[in-house]
């Protein structure tokens, strides 16, 4: 986020005037300092008519079948270039609803602070949580706050809990996949995980590579209205990126994938800096992307959809699913050479999300 966004933002959203500047360990304590911590800022930001009752949890009212999710991040920094932990735990939670097929509606929030942070800090954090839900359309029900001594986190962590119906049209699951299926990405792959490690190893570029978190939701709703289940699954490749979750993919469906480098949509800028730091950009985390299989018949339209979202400008068929090599991926290079692709064997880079 660009230093003049942030400022909009905050005038807003001008933080309170508190007598304390830092939290400390008895802002965790559930007595006065943390009732002052959270009508001060959780409950003003967050406001809604479920959350303002204050009770110990939520009275939800909903209908049919429903999606239920759970996620946590302690990513490192806290902020990066294109959003910070707060907006990515909404995102995060959020997208795997919308992945299920489902709405997204009520969100949990629940804070472990390190003692030290400074209440600035969380204050953006809190905004950039409001803003996201807001773009979203979810809403903060319940929550949960702890403190825990200097030097037994890193600054804050946060988890969220999500719960949505489905989609009235949607039947997501791997078993639906079936040969001549096509395999979409939504856009530019590998830009999140760049984002965090450039600022970690303090690379420069010509311009700065920016986190793709994004909410997904209004995109893949959008989908179903039109496809319904013409779309086989939704995922979206975090944590091991995209090479990691086809390989999940082809051995829990039993299938093989057949994928085209060439067709990979990739920033020039991350491309650069994945070479530089000699990283396989399939394997990096992303947070604003998702593969979609779909019925072959369908491919070509349903890409045209997406390409007119903006969280799909850049969408690209990438692959097929095939009868050959069942439970393999097989990339073929730009050149025609073609190799296995497995699950990241580690971890290439901790704290992304």
């Amino acid at each position: 986020m660009s230093d003049s966004k942030k400022t909009r933002m905050n005038l807003q959203c001008p933080m309170p005037k508190l007598d304390f500047d830092i939290i400390t360990l008895g802002h965790g304590s559930g007595g006065m300092l943390t009732n002052k911590l959270l009508d001060s800022g959780v409950f003003d930001l967050l406001s809604n008519d479920i959350l303002d009752k204050k009770h110990d949890g939520a009275f939800l009212e909903m209908n049919n079948k429903i999606a239920f999710s759970t996620d946590s991040f302690l990513i490192s920094p806290i902020f990066f270039p294109g959003g910070n932990i707060g907006e990515l735990a909404v995102n995060g939670t959020v997208n795997d609803l919308a992945m299920c097929g489902a709405i997204p509606k009520h969100l949990s929030l629940s804070f472990i602070i390190e003692e030290g942070l400074k209440m600035t800090e969380f204050w953006e954090i809190l905004v950039s949580i409001k803003k996201a839900c807001e773009k979203a359309g979810v809403t903060v029900v319940t929550g949960d706050t702890k403190v825990v001594e200097k030097g037994k986190g890193d600054k804050i962590f946060i988890n969220t809990s999500g719960i949505g119906n489905m989609h009235p049209k949607a039947n997501i699951n791997r078993k639906n996949i079936a040969v001549g299926d096509k395999i979409i990405v939504s856009g530019n792959i590998a830009s999140h995980g760049m984002a965090i490690m450039s600022v970690r190893e303090g690379l420069a570029f010509d311009s700065e590579i920016q986190s793709d978190t994004a909410n997904l939701n209004h995109t893949t709703a959008a989908l179903l209205d039109q496809y319904g289940t013409k779309i086989h699954l939704l995922t979206d490749p975090t944590r091991g990126g995209v090479a990691t979750v086809l390989k999940e993919i082809a051995l829990l469906a039993n299938v093989g994938i057949h994928i085209f480098q060439k067709n990979i949509p990739i920033n020039a800028q991350v491309a650069s800096a994945c070479e530089l730091l000699g990283l396989d950009p399939l394997y990096v985390a992303n947070e604003g992307v998702f593969l979609s299989f779909v019925e072959a018949s369908i491919a070509d339209q349903f890409l045209e959809s997406l390409q007119k979202d903006p969280n799909g400008k850049y969408a690209k068929i990438i692959g097929t699913v095939v009868a050959e090599h069942p439970k393999q991926v097989i990339l073929e290079s730009s050149i025609g050479g073609k190799r296995v692709v497995n699950m990241l064997p580690g971890e290439q880079l901790p704290r992304i999300c």
